[in-house]
């Protein structure tokens, strides 16, 4: 987008060449009219011509020496008309698409470029009126023109600067008419494409949904959509199937700007099919549900990782001990995880604990209800922001997967409290969420009837193409 911008950008310096031009023919004819007039001896008489020679011999000097000139009042200040020419020919307009480095801010950036810290600090505050350049990252695209003196290797005036932000925006600061600089955001239209994928599982979920031209992002909220009550490392087997609808959001030349949101997720485990919807409810809320309208997110989470193939490296009940080697109550379940895995709220509620707590290392307890409470161990570390008194959503991430306490290797212990007992989360069957009815089941029904036409429709397609192609 940033390359596109730059195509659209105009000269702003055209005065500047026609000037130079001007420049250079007012000296080229008074040199020339110098050097022609030396073949009229006629009209050059004895004294003068001795005097004329003199100044003839002074302008070929001063072509490489302007210092040299004599006398200066007598050849109307060529001085001046050569540093001029001197001048354009050392300035001039000045393009860089600069790739955002390990280390780099806006201010160095602009400082490498000779912009004192004062001057680059007051570029930077202008920007801050739609973007904060405190926030450019590695890999980021900045383009900078103005103009640029060669000798200095400095420069000497900005025109514009363009931060890209991704694919489809960008902030520009510019020059107006009157010389002022103006921010701006700028932002390309995108086109909502709707995509339709099916196919049989064979070894890991996510790849075979990748070989059916299913992105990683999607693959990652497909999951996610299940993970309230299907244990994918344990539900799932070779040969079920996977049935998805979803969105891509690309530009105008074709390119995927970003994903969208899926419409439609299917899992068909040995007899049992499980499909879901996605629906915004008349107050805005937006959730999956059945066929029926019936909520699929659940009261707590069974496995709040984004890892979803975690294994149970310790179940609930007695064990012993790993550390202290002796047969002890394990109260929750450990989910082995690599070091960093996301770790989410079981459910809606308010973080009563998050602190380091003896064994259990960095430790998160949630309230979701007068009935429930979930607690997190061994955590790396906290994600911003968590801290007690803090509302949290569902699936929203609390912290990362880690090993601080007792603990032989990074993992999550994840505890449920049930009126204050500690209960096993594989085995637990909490309440559904809010089930549709009324005007919004009526919708929702309308919803499911056209998805599922339009579901027909493209798979029919897609097998008319496999079969053409053969």
């Amino acid at each position: 987008m940033v390359l596109k911008l730059i195509n659209d950008i105009k000269p702003k310096h055209k005065y500047r060449v026609i000037t130079l031009g001007y420049a250079v023919a007012v000296t080229s004819a008074f040199v020339l009219s110098l050097t022609n007039n030396s073949n009229v001896n006629a009209s050059v008489y004895p004294k003068e011509k001795s005097e004329y020679l003199m100044l003839e011999n002074a302008v070929s000097e001063s072509i490489e020496n302007p210092a040299s000139l004599y006398p200066a009042d007598r050849i109307l200040n060529i001085r001046s008309l050569f540093d001029t020419v001197y001048n354009y020919q050392r300035i001039h307009e000045f393009e860089k698409l600069i790739s955002v480095k390990k280390g780099d801010t806006f201010i160095s950036i602009l400082n490498s470029f000779g912009l004192t810290y004062n001057e680059a600090h007051s570029l930077y505050s202008a920007f801050k009126k739609v973007y904060n350049p405190a926030n450019i990252r590695v890999g980021q695209k900045i383009f900078i023109s103005g103009l640029f003196d060669e000798k200095t290797q400095k420069l000497t005036e900005i025109d514009q600067i363009i931060i890209q932000e991704n694919n489809i925006k960008s902030y520009s600061l510019s020059k107006n008419d009157k010389g002022e600089f103006e921010t701006k955001t700028l932002q390309e239209e995108l086109i909502t494409e709707v995509n339709s994928a099916t196919g049989s599982i064979s070894g890991s979920l996510s790849k075979s949904m990748n070989s059916q031209g299913v992105p990683n992002k999607i693959v990652h909220e497909f999951i996610k959509i299940f993970s309230y009550s299907v244990d994918f490392r344990r539900d799932v087997r070779k040969g079920d199937k996977f049935e998805i609808i979803f969105e891509n959001n690309i530009t105008k030349d074709g390119k995927i700007a970003s994903y969208g949101n899926i419409l439609y997720a299917g899992l068909q485990l040995r007899n049992e099919k499980i499909s879901l919807y996605r629906f915004k409810d008349s107050k805005g809320n937006v959730d999956y549900y059945t066929e029926k309208g019936l909520a699929m997110k659940k009261v707590l989470h069974k496995k709040p990782l984004s890892f979803q193939n975690a294994r149970i490296s310790s179940p609930f009940g007695k064990r012993r001990h790993p550390i202290k080697k002796r047969w002890i109550i394990h109260w929750g379940v450990d989910y082995a995880a690599p070091k960093g895995t996301k770790i989410y709220a079981g459910g809606d509620g308010v973080v009563q604990v998050a602190k380091y707590n003896g064994g259990y290392g960095n430790y998160i307890k949630i309230r979701h209800n007068s009935e429930y409470s979930t607690a997190y161990g061994h955590m790396w570390k906290f994600a911003k922001g968590i801290r007690p008194g803090t509302r949290v959503k569902q699936g929203q991430v609390i912290g990362y997967v880690g090993s601080t306490g007792l603990s032989t290797g990074p993992h999550l212990h994840y505890e449920v409290i049930r009126n204050g007992k500690r209960i096993n989360p594989v085995t637990i069957k909490a309440a559904t969420g809010n089930n549709l009815a009324g005007k919004d089941l009526k919708k929702f029904k309308l919803l499911v009837s056209d998805i599922k036409s339009s579901y027909n429709k493209m798979f029919a397609l897609k097998k008319n193409n496999k079969i053409s192609q053969k």
